[in-house]
Formats: C-alpha cells, structure tokens, sequence
C-alpha cells in the first residue's frame, strides 16, 4: 500500500480535522466513494498537479495543492481515520444556533463527540441521546446521534434519530446528505434518494452528494429491473 507522507508539522495538523478542506470535494468523490475509487481519482489528479510539471514561479502554489491532495488520499483511504474525519467533516458543517442547546445538553454533546473521536460509538450514542432527551428542538443532537448510531451498528435508531434531526432542521444540505447516507445504510434507498435530492437543491455545489444521487438512482433502477424480470 502507497501512503504519502507530508510534513511533520502537516502530520499533527491533519490530527485536527482540517476543518477548511472537504477532502471529498477536493478529491472529487462521493462520501460512498471507495477505497479503489479513491485512489484512482488521486492517481489521476496527482498526475496533472505534480510540482514537477508546474513553471517555477507557481511551484510553491503547486506543491501545497500536492500536499493537500495527499493528505486527502491517506485520510479517506484509512478507514479508523476516515469515520472519524466524516464525523468530524457532519459536526464542521451542522447548524448552531447560538442558545440554541441549554448548558447541560451542551456538555452531553461535547462528551459525545469526543467519545466519536475515540471510536467509542456506543459511549457517543448514549451522550448524544441524552442531549436530545435533555434538548428535544436541537437538531444537532438528533444529527448527531443519528450519526453515531449508524457508526456503532444500530441502524434502526440512526434512522428515527435522522428524521427528528430533518423535522427540526430540513433545510440543512449537510444533515441532508448525512441522512441520505444513513437511509443508504438502512436499505431504504427511497428516502436515500430523496434526502440526497434535496441536499442538491440547497447546495448545488457538492459533487459528493451529486454523485451518490447518480448511484442511488441506479441502485433503485437496478432493483426495479430485477423485480420485473
């Protein structure tokens, strides 16, 4: 296995969510994007922003374009990393309200997230649900909890928990394709469709989402197809 090394001091800051870097943006993938998937998008930039084929002058430019994309392929290529960076990227993107959550649900929240962080998803769940029963109009926490139930295997409680979060927040493009994810998750490929639909009405510009509308679409034709023969 290829791993592209960046800098020391690029190490520890990707520790931290790079929270102004959507690495599938940037990458140009779907959130469902595989591994193999990923690594021939990266081939294929790589081959085109390599310093190497940049005139002098923009070489800098270049080579922190190259670091970023190599930064990228070893996060979504890593699976312990990637869940944590798609967590993270969901929490970088919700809505907050200010005032929103009342002090207490706020510290089940911030337990939650760095129980997420630990891949202690059970712990993560438990903390958010008790934000959500603490704070019922937060939809970040049903957001969250949506997510972390998913992470930790109960996908029953990832879909009810996603839904309240969409009832309180629907117009949220980030929540939307979270909840597209989870709903993919749960085979319910219907309402996976149409989260990812209305996550493209309210950001045009995600082509991660884009992309995992195309496959859900022709994940339902396919099954339409098979039903009929």
């Amino acid at each position: 296995m290829l791993i592209f090394r960046a800098s020391s001091r690029d190490r520890t800051n990707s520790e931290i969510m790079p929270r102004d870097i959507d690495y599938y943006a940037l990458l140009g993938v779907s959130r469902e994007a595989t591994e193999t998937e990923i690594r021939e998008r990266f081939r294929s930039l790589a081959r085109e922003a390599h310093p190497d084929r940049v005139a002098a002058p923009r070489r800098s430019e270049a080579e922190a374009r190259f670091q970023e994309l190599a930064q990228a392929v070893n996060v979504l290529t890593n699976p312990e990393r990637r869940k944590a960076y798609d967590f993270e990227l969901s929490v970088t993107h919700a809505s907050r309200t200010p005032g929103e959550s009342d002090a207490i649900a706020q510290d089940y929240i911030e337990q939650g997230i760095a129980a997420f962080r630990e891949k202690r998803y059970t712990d993560a769940a438990g903390n958010f649900r008790l934000a959500a029963h603490r704070d019922p109009r937060d939809a970040r926490a049903q957001h969250y909890l949506g997510l972390a139930s998913a992470r930790s295997g109960d996908v029953r409680s990832a879909v009810k928990a996603i839904e309240g979060a969409l009832a309180l927040d629907p117009q949220n493009g980030r929540l939307l394709a979270d909840a597209g994810w989870i709903f993919r998750q749960a085979g319910l490929l219907f309402k996976a469709e149409k989260a990812y639909q209305e996550a493209v009405r309210w950001d045009p510009s995600a082509p991660d989402v884009r992309k995992a509308l195309e496959e859900i679409r022709a994940q339902r034709a396919e099954k339409e197809k098979e039903r009929s023969l």
